[in-house]
């Protein structure tokens, strides 16, 4: 919406300071409500066998409302005032980041490693994975929080950075959504094979970009950082494309490079144990210091990227504009 060149590190360092303050509402929470009850009218009212020609309708009406009501309030806030509705703008896309708290998601289960305390380590990895969790070992809980830090590096910063540079709050508002969207219907389960089909692709396409450039961006922090950024680059050819997800890969075989670990294995779900491809090689077994250095790789690629999208953005709006 606006051209202010510093929207965007305003809205990082707001992420950064604050995070997701629990007293505030949050866009993400509307959007859920919102797909539910949009979930729930489909089933209502179609029969199964139009699932998967409804299932357009949500990210349709789920990103494109998202995208339209942002746009909206950030117009009217333009007609009292274009500072207002820049400072807007920069809150809006505060709330698409999670830097902070995916930080302190990784570095809660760090402390209680790091104390000792496995069984605290265990509950704190289950807030944030869809894994068995309970009865890890250390090695293992020490993977899930590096690859859950290292694979929403892409989804939780960079992708809805990425869309900020391009289309401002709006845009990134609708990153959110997709991904809200995804995290909520996209499964190929017997539920949503038909129903969130079209959230799951979505998904994928939206952070095909992000994911490629934050693995170049990880390469670029181990570098910086000291760590194996030549083992990182090489990883990134070899192993990203193994893995299920199409995007995940880049960031976790980087992540597994440049600290000269081994990430994916078996993991249970419900009791159920399923395979996920290697990334890496097994030089070493993964220790709790990991996990801080996977966060220092996470808070080195975001601050890189606002920097090159606040450039970016300067070049784009033809100037170095404050409002």
């Amino acid at each position: 919406m606006t051209a202010a060149w510093w929207v965007l590190p305003v809205a990082y360092a707001l992420d950064r300071l604050l995070g997701d303050p629990r007293w505030l509402p949050h866009p993400v929470v509307g959007m859920g409500k919102a797909i539910t009850a949009i979930e729930a009218a489909i089933r209502r009212l179609a029969k199964p066998r139009a699932y998967r020609a409804a299932g357009l309708l949500l990210p349709l009406l789920v990103v494109g409302g998202s995208f339209a009501l942002t746009w909206a309030v950030l117009w009217l806030l333009a007609q009292v005032s274009p500072w207002l509705a820049a400072l807007a703008e920069a809150a809006l896309i505060a709330t698409t980041i999670a830097a902070k708290g995916l930080q302190e998601a990784g570095m809660e289960v760090y402390g209680h490693l790091r104390r000792g305390d496995l069984p605290a380590a265990r509950r704190a990895l289950g807030m944030i994975v869809g894994r068995d969790t309970a009865h890890l070992q250390e090695p293992d809980v020490v993977r899930g929080a590096v690859e859950t830090v290292a694979e929403n590096i892409v989804d939780a910063v960079i992708s809805p950075l990425f869309f900020a540079v391009l289309g401002g709050a709006p845009l990134a508002m609708a990153y959110r959504a997709v991904n809200t969207l995804d995290s909520m219907v996209g499964y190929r389960n017997e539920k949503y094979i038909d129903l969130g089909w079209a959230s799951a692709r979505l998904d994928d396409i939206a952070n095909y970009i992000p994911a490629r450039l934050t693995a170049l961006l990880l390469i670029a922090a181990a570098w910086f950082l000291r760590f194996d950024a030549k083992r990182a680059a090489a990883l990134v050819r070899r192993d990203a494309s193994s893995h299920p997800s199409p995007n995940s890969g880049y960031p976790e075989s980087a992540v597994a490079g440049a600290l000269g670990v081994r990430l994916g294995g078996e993991n249970s779900y419900q009791g159920i144990v399923s395979f996920r491809s290697y990334m890496g090689d097994k030089t070493r077994e993964l220790e709790a210091g990991d996990i801080p250095k996977t966060s220092r790789m996470l808070y080195w690629v975001s601050s890189a990227f606002v920097v090159i999208g606040t450039l970016a953005g300067i070049v784009l709006s033809g100037g170095f504009n404050w409002i």
